[in-house]
């Protein structure tokens, strides 16, 4: 049965003096029921940060135009954009004076399943209702910590090295990506991707309550009208995209059919 995926897109400043986030979603140009969103978190400096996450987003909408189902996997095209951005990023800095560095998550929905990449600590988030089914890993120093059971959820939001990366795009590293997929969508169900600017503030639950409780643009507004609250005045910058998903007979105003 086919779904609609309702979606909103936002960012914030927060308390920083540039916006060096970035985020963006596309209907494909010929394949119904078929989108991508990206998110990047750019770092490196005054607008090297911002050139990075802007290349990230220009090579997920070049790509993905040029995406055709029916001669390659999702898989390849997710693995193209974050292999190919992080070229191009490398090879910024060897034209600017920054030192350019982003995050990533990047994330294809085609009907009745859906793919993801991701790279950095910036998240993608899979809600059930307001269940929450899966969540990325941060490629973080304090992700790392977490996943050797060195640190709990509490101490993590609070640890003084919770911004130290330990994978991202442009580094001389090759970055560390992982991906995901699941071949079982139904009316329910929410992605929602977003930097550590929001996710910081909220535990998985509230995410998923506020999540399941607001239309996108509703809940894209509430968070990020909490997450300023809470950050008291050194709010990095907020970036977010959400995809709910609804049977046509329940959704008044559907935003995309696939």
């Amino acid at each position: 049965m086919p779904l609609i995926a309702e979606t909103c897109v936002a960012r914030h400043t927060g308390d920083r003096k540039e916006q060096q986030d970035r985020v963006a979603l596309f209907a494909h140009p010929t394949e119904t029921g078929t989108l991508l969103a990206v998110l990047a978190d750019g770092m490196g400096g005054h607008s090297g940060g911002a050139m990075a996450a802007e290349q990230v987003t220009i090579k997920a909408k070049q790509n993905f135009e040029a995406f055709q189902p029916a001669h390659e996997t999702g898989r390849h095209l997710l693995q193209s954009i974050v292999d190919e951005a992080h070229v191009v990023i490398k090879l910024t800095r060897f034209t600017s004076e920054q030192d350019p560095h982003s995050t990533a998550v990047v994330f294809l929905m085609q009907p009745g399943k859906a793919a993801w990449a991701h790279c950095g600590d910036s998240r993608l988030y899979h809600f059930r209702g307001r269940e929450p089914c899966f969540r990325t890993q941060d490629h973080s120093l304090v992700g790392e910590m977490l996943r050797k059971g060195r640190l709990d959820e509490a101490g993590a939001l609070n640890h003084p090295q919770r911004n130290v990366l330990l994978s991202c795009l442009g580094s001389e590293r090759e970055p560390r990506v992982e991906y995901g997929e699941t071949d079982t969508l139904m009316a329910g169900d929410s992605f929602l991707l977003c930097s550590d600017g929001l996710w910081s503030y909220f535990s998985d639950d509230e995410l998923g309550l506020v999540v399941d409780n607001h239309r996108p643009r509703e809940a894209a507004q509430l968070l990020i009208d909490l997450a300023r609250s809470r950050a008291g005045g050194y709010g990095d910058n907020i970036s977010l995209a959400l995809i709910k998903l609804s049977d046509p007979k329940s959704s008044p105003r559907p935003a995309f059919i696939g």
